[in-house]
């Protein structure tokens, strides 16, 4: 049963919400589109002032010296800090305040921030302005109904999620914003379903192929080594044999869509010989590039991941010494999982079920999220993302959120945060 400070608070969140709905509504009219970045500044700069009258200390860190961070779109990330009665524990809310284009296919303005039937409609606003919101207000409820919390509370609005979070939360985890030391427990607001708690997410593995044949007329092809030609044979075989072999393996970690819990690997995208849009001459291709997506379990270690890739090489090297290679490393993220006895775990599912009337479902994330920057660079080992919004509604048209989940995922985040603080 709730106590009665935690019933208190619970009605507080409802009389904020139509104030809490009104900044959101800002929020999804600032376009902050990444790629390239647009309008970070003004967005970090709305949630700092909001965060600064509702009693934060709040800090601004540029990026410098992150090659994202240039003079035509920069990059700004705000902290807010609320000190408790003592400075520990400390409890982090992290959101992104970048999104994705809107694309085609909308019915609606994506940054109108249409309310209708329920939903507030907008590009970015599950994922995840709307669990800035909601974190925002849930700590805006608590000081509102009068209650003192025992450790602290911070919020940071971090750019650059949707590439990577490098300007973001990387940035500022090896810079000792974000460390240990000064963080218990991160709730990451990514939109996974506002009635479950999500862990960790799968290992990813991006890299580039780059394939060398060598030049000829095209009408004499048998004279050169055509690239294209190479490169489909390398994806005919990651059909044939990589695919088959990667469908047999599949992780104990409760990733959903069930699907994702088998590793995988898909063809990002794919250039050879000379532009299509662009006059034509006859040559054969003597340089193919592919960029490929490999996601891995926890079971697997990276080095065996790329080890696979280069014995693919390697094999179809010497079946036909023609041609050469380079391999080229772009991205590498293991994957993480917070332990589910943890006290965040258990207090957030607590609250969850005290305030949609379910025990929520433990899961991973099939892609990944800032959450490995916390774990693998931060140190922070009690770190989940919870936060309103139904995943299948991220970068899709017409995106929206429900105002009764985020009602309630905004009350989850309130009573999370008075126990793992002691109010």
């Amino acid at each position: 049963m709730m106590t009665g400070n935690e019933q208190n608070v619970a009605a507080r969140v409802d009389e904020l919400g139509a104030e809490m709905l009104d900044f959101l509504r800002h929020l999804v009219r600032i376009p902050t589109v990444n790629p390239p970045g647009e309008n970070y500044l003004d967005c970090a700069y709305f949630i700092g002032r909001k965060l600064e009258s509702f009693g934060y200390d709040v800090d601004y860190v540029a990026p410098d010296g992150m090659p994202e961070n240039t003079a035509r779109n920069p990059r700004l990330n705000v902290i807010g800090r609320m000190e408790g009665r003592e400075r520990k524990p400390t409890l982090h809310f992290n959101g992104h305040l970048d999104v994705v284009p809107p694309g085609v296919g909308w019915t609606v303005d994506p940054f109108a921030g249409l309310i209708r039937d329920g939903r507030i409609y907008g590009r970015g606003v599950t994922d995840q302005k709307a669990g800035i919101a909601a974190s925002i207000f849930a700590v805006e409820a608590i000081r509102r109904a009068g209650v003192e919390l025992h450790g602290s509370v911070e919020q940071s609005a971090t750019v650059d999620e949707e590439s990577g979070g490098l300007a973001g939360v990387w940035y500022l985890s090896q810079n000792g914003y974000f460390n240990s030391d000064r963080i218990d427990y991160v709730m990451i607001t990514e939109p996974l379903n506002y009635d479950r708690i999500c862990l960790g997410h799968r290992g990813v593995y991006w890299f580039e192929v780059d394939i060398f044949g060598r030049i000829a007329h095209g009408s004499m092809p048998f004279l050169g080594v055509n690239a294209v030609d190479i490169m489909a044979r390398l994806i005919n075989r990651i059909e044939q044999e990589v695919k088959p072999m990667l469908a047999q393996r599949c992780t104990v970690m409760p990733v959903e869509p069930p699907g994702a819990r088998y590793a995988t690997i898909n063809v990002n995208s794919i250039a050879g010989g000379q532009q299509i849009d662009q006059m034509q001459t006859p040559c054969v291709a003597d340089l193919c590039r592919a960029i490929f997506d490999r996601r891995f379990l926890i079971e697997e270690s990276f080095d065996n991941v790329k080890s696979e890739v280069v014995d693919l090489l390697e094999q179809l090297h010497d079946e036909d010494p023609v041609w050469s290679y380079e391999l080229k490393d772009l991205l590498v993220v293991h994957p993480t999982m917070t332990d589910p006895m943890t006290e965040l775990v258990q207090q957030t599912a607590s609250a969850i079920e005290h305030s949609i009337g379910r025990r929520p479902p433990l899961i991973a994330s099939p892609g990944t999220y800032d959450q490995k920057h916390f774990a693998r660079i931060a140190g922070i080992e009690q770190c989940i993302a919870y936060g309103p919004g139904l995943l299948d509604m991220a970068h899709q048209p017409d995106e929206y959120c429900r105002i009764d989940h985020l009602i309630q995922a905004c009350k989850t985040m309130a009573l999370t945060t008075m126990r793992l603080l002691q109010a």
